[in-house]
């Protein structure tokens, strides 16, 4: 990946040491010990904290919106070990969008137990090609369990187990990447804020693929995702708006998700799937805080902090957060723009 971060016609290089490359539990015991940086949204004002502080930070009745989509294992190797199959995006139970590593000619792949891929066609945009599962005799999640391991991008040295990939309280499988805002977060946290009277509330948006490799990233806009909000989500964004209190999202993918639904407020469809593309230019109906971690510049990710606050004011955080060593990726610090 490109390790240099563009904002403003200004570039500035990501050491390759602030990569994450390990779950933070492993060296510091919890996964709620990463650093927190907070942006308010107006001012532009700055400061360094632990998530651990975010009771603290919130206020009473206050929302906090988490994607409880559950991360599936969606690498796949041929029986030869010579080609990796990258899931994108689900279609329809044996429909897949895929990107292959090498590229290749090939037609139909073969996978253990005489399972064939065949490519049918082309994506939604390259490199994206569709593929189609033949001779399975179980569903492809459950082949998946079987022979799949999560995506692992080059800055990652070690291969994870699918649990570390899953935040504490997943349980709809469907994202190909793990949703990570939340994986910061323990149900001890969460308690916490409970007891100081922030809200919580679930919803699903399965995660499609982040990155096609060669510095090449997906264009939201033909990438939809599959979404879900619950009756009693739904309800309790309006009740928080009413109240004059605050919806957080925890995740770009909740952002997407109630955004979406708040495209028409007065007949909603809480499920389905979006291509919404977040960007400066947007006007945000029920989100008024993000809590999100630190990604390239050259994702969808930043044109969605822009709908949040001034470009400058991000480009500033960021500077920060590298001149504070905050670590990026799915396994890095949080940011709260509030």
């Amino acid at each position: 990946m490109n390790d240099t971060l563009s904002t403003n016609n200004q570039t500035f290089q990501i050491p390759s040491e602030l990569n994450a490359e390990a779950p933070i539990e492993y060296s510091k015991g919890q996964r709620d010990r990463v650093q927190l940086l907070t942006l308010d949204r107006k001012t532009g004002t700055i400061n360094d904290q632990t998530l651990l502080d975010l009771p603290h930070l919130l206020q009473t009745g206050d929302l906090l919106v988490f994607n409880r989509s559950r991360t599936i294992p969606a690498v796949l190797k041929t029986s030869d070990q010579q080609t990796e199959i990258r899931l994108a995006r689900k279609i329809t139970d044996t429909v897949w969008e895929a990107i292959l590593f090498p590229d290749s000619s090939q037609t139909l792949l073969k996978l253990p137990e005489n399972v064939q891929i065949k490519i049918i066609g082309k994506g939604s945009e390259s490199p994206l090609i569709k593929i189609q599962f033949e001779q399975l005799k179980e569903p492809v999640l459950s082949y998946l369990h079987k022979y799949g391991t999560p995506i692992r991008y080059e800055y990652i040295n070690k291969n994870w187990p699918l649990s570390d990939y899953q935040t504490m309280f997943a349980s709809v499988p469907g994202s190909i990447e793990m949703p990570s805002a939340g994986r910061a977060f323990t149900w001890s946290l969460i308690k916490k804020l409970k007891k100081v009277g922030i809200r919580i509330a679930f919803l699903e948006l399965h995660a499609g693929i982040s990155y096609y490799g060669n510095d090449h990233w997906p264009n939201p806009l033909f990438h939809p995702e599959a979404y879900s909000v619950p009756e009693q989500t739904f309800t309790d964004v309006i009740e928080t708006k009413r109240n004059g209190n605050r919806v957080i999202a925890v995740g770009t993918t909740v952002v997407r998700a109630l955004e979406t639904v708040a495209l028409n407020k007065h007949s909603p469809t809480l499920s389905g799937h979006t291509n919404l593309y977040v960007t400066g230019d947007t006007s945000l109906n029920f989100v008024d805080g993000l809590l999100t971690g630190l990604h390239e510049p050259e994702t969808s990710h930043l044109h969605m902090l822009r709908a949040f606050t001034k470009e400058e004011y991000v480009r500033r955080a960021y500077h920060h957060a590298l001149n504070h060593r905050y670590l990026w990726h799915e396994f890095g610090d949080i940011n709260l723009i509030l």
